[in-house]
């Protein structure tokens, strides 16, 4: 999982795996990477892996971004999270996919999903208005809290792990 600070990475792992990050309201909360093994259909499983938030200029070692950033190379498909209250949902995943695009170049080439998380806050109308802006970038509402949209992250997941 790739997204700034306070997008809700960890709050997803924990309600999909067993892993118990710590999970509060202020940045860099998350300051080394969780895994979690997520149970997914038929006895199959995968491994999550929360990356410590990410901010603008992380591959110039803002926020200890260097440090993070290696961390994702490590990971098949790349999930940006972003959170349903973000400003603006496509400009916040440009800069997330820029600053793996400075770090390293290859990042980009990996299968990416965007979740919005949170989307608990957000009417029909602002999800299709979301929906626009991803212009055509594989993505899913979700929210931890309510509890929905989990299975359908889970298999846009495992599709693109097994793609």
């Amino acid at each position: 999982m790739v997204g700034f600070p306070n997008a809700g990475k960890s709050t997803l792992l924990s309600k999909i795996s067993a892993a118990k990050p710590e999970i509060a309201d202020y940045p860099f909360t998350t300051l080394v990477p969780n895994l979690g093994i997520v149970a997914y259909r038929n006895n199959q499983s995968f491994v999550m892996a929360d990356i410590p938030g990410i901010i603008e200029g992380a591959h110039e070692g803002k926020g200890l971004g260097l440090r993070f950033l290696r961390h994702i190379e490590r990971n098949s498909i790349l999930l940006f999270m972003i959170p349903a209250d973000s400003n603006n949902h496509y400009k916040e995943y440009q800069i997330l996919l820029n600053e793996l695009k400075q770090f390293n170049p290859e990042l980009i080439d990996k299968q990416r999903i965007v979740a919005i998380s949170k989307s608990d806050l957000l009417d029909p109308d602002l999800m299709r208005d979301i929906s626009k802006e991803m212009k055509g970038i594989p993505h899913v509402f979700f929210s931890s809290i309510a509890e929905t949209g989990i299975v359908e992250l889970k298999d846009l997941i495992w599709n693109s792990i097994n793609s």
